[in-house]
């Protein structure tokens, strides 16, 4: 029993690595944190985890490939740095506006660039938790496209929120365009890549005639996201005091919504 301990922390550090969500971890520390004063805190915050995320995955998983997003994690974000140390007053002020929509492009690029070439990024990841044999069926190969699609949509509503609190608003802390919105979407993007592969298997079993599980309902998708309007809803009272009667009802509606949610989910 002592000597799986360690090994059994190990898997599941290791699981922990391989899971996409983990290699996006810089992209939305740095989307959420950005913005004026803060540039080169986001910057440092989101090199640092780069390198401890690429450091550990050598460490704990001795056999994993480079994977593209780690790739992009590590460039990006190390040209940031440089550009930071050596910009002038005036382009640090301009990437303390505009960097969190860069970012945000910038991995929109690389989900819809990835699917284009033919190699989502999620794949790399996936690949990694599933036996060799899915790795070319086609209901493995379609989750990964669309989570990577999904990821990618999540990522350009971030962008054009952030947009428009900057160029429209002309307010980068805006709480609904530089918060609310952005971790919405972040926060439904990461619901569903834990959801949708549990669905795509059932259906699987299903299509093929085999005995299996039912497909998770729809509701359980949305359940965390319903419960996040409760904190939103905090949010708005803290921050937002002439729209107080928006953050009653956030409070009182996620409540509600979340109760539903879940006994339909589990119905």
């Amino acid at each position: 029993m002592k000597t799986e301990g360690p090994a059994t922390a190990r898997g599941a550090v290791a699981g922990f690595l391989e899971n996409p969500v983990i290699g996006m971890a810089p992209w939305i520390i740095f989307s959420l944190v950005v913005g004026p004063g803060r540039f080169e805190i986001a910057v440092v915050l989101a090199l640092a985890t780069t390198i401890v995320l690429v450091a550990a995955g050598r460490i704990i998983n001795r056999g994993s490939s480079w994977k593209l997003l780690e790739i992009a994690d590590l460039v990006f974000f190390t040209i940031l740095a440089v550009v930071g140390i050596l910009a002038s007053d005036d382009t640090r002020r301009w990437l303390e506006t505009y960097a969190g929509e860069v970012s945000n492009i910038a991995l929109v690029v690389i989900a819809f660039g990835s699917m284009a070439v033919r190699m989502p990024f999620t794949l790399q990841y996936a690949r990694e938790r599933v036996d060799p044999a899915y790795w070319h069926k086609p209901t493995f190969l379609r989750t990964n496209y669309l989570i990577t699609g999904v990821w990618g949509l999540a990522f350009l509503v971030a962008a054009v929120a952030g947009a428009y609190g900057d160029l429209v608003l002309h307010n980068p802390n805006n709480i609904w365009t530089g918060w609310i919105i952005q971790i919405l979407a972040i926060v439904a993007a990461v619901r569903f890549t834990a959801w949708y592969p549990d669905v795509a298997r059932a259906r699987a079993l299903r299509e093929a005639g085999q005995p299996g599980p039912e497909p998770p309902h729809l509701a359980g998708m949305f359940v965390p996201l319903a419960g996040l309007l409760v904190p939103i809803g905090i949010a708005v009272l803290i921050f937002d005091g002439n729209m107080w009667w928006l953050g009653v009802a956030l409070i009182v509606g996620g409540g509600v919504l979340t109760k539903r949610l879940t006994a339909t989910a589990h119905h």
